[in-house]
């Protein structure tokens, strides 16, 4: 798996109607909104591999991750769906605010149009990494919070984004 991998789910799990609004809300085509994600969704997952390494910063990652990797509660206490994320979407929110600045200054676009298209895409971000960490577990990789078993979150983040442990 690559980070191509990653991005190819995240658009596809955007589909035509939502690739046309993340174009709609940056002024331009589906062709050219497609390179805007491809570029949005690399640039979040270096900041959340980042943030995995940044003191102050890693146990709340860690934290995130391992409650996407562990198994789903059972019972009532899943009424909320199922796709957990409540702490990465936390986390993803949090980050989307430097990657869309790296992303508008890259791209030439102003901040705030590149900020519109992560509210549109960080629910969707969350469902891949969200997907991935069931397909991960069902695989039967090993399951628990990052770290507790000598399996360090990077390594989990590079499994989940699909480009193995980011190179400092």
């Amino acid at each position: 798996m690559s980070d191509d991998s990653f991005q190819r789910d995240v658009l596809d799990e955007l589909g035509d109607g939502r690739l046309q609004e993340i174009a709609d809300a940056l002024g331009t085509d589906t062709t050219a909104a497609a390179a805007v994600v491809g570029t949005s969704v690399s640039t979040l997952s270096g900041e959340l591999q980042d943030a995995a390494e940044a003191p102050g910063q890693a146990d709340e990652v860690r934290d995130a991750v391992g409650e996407l990797t562990e198994p789903p509660l059972q019972g009532a206490v899943t009424l909320g769906g199922g796709l957990g994320g409540g702490l990465m979407a936390g986390v993803l929110a949090r980050l989307a605010r430097p990657a869309a600045a790296a992303v508008a200054k890259r791209t030439g676009m102003p901040a705030a149009t590149v900020g519109k298209a992560f509210e549109l895409l960080i629910p969707v971000v969350l469902t891949v990494l969200s997907r991935r960490a069931a397909n991960r577990r069902s695989a039967g990789a090993s399951p628990g919070t990052p770290g507790a078993s000598g399996t360090g979150v990077g390594d989990v983040l590079g499994d989940l984004l699909g480009g193995g442990r980011r190179k400092p």
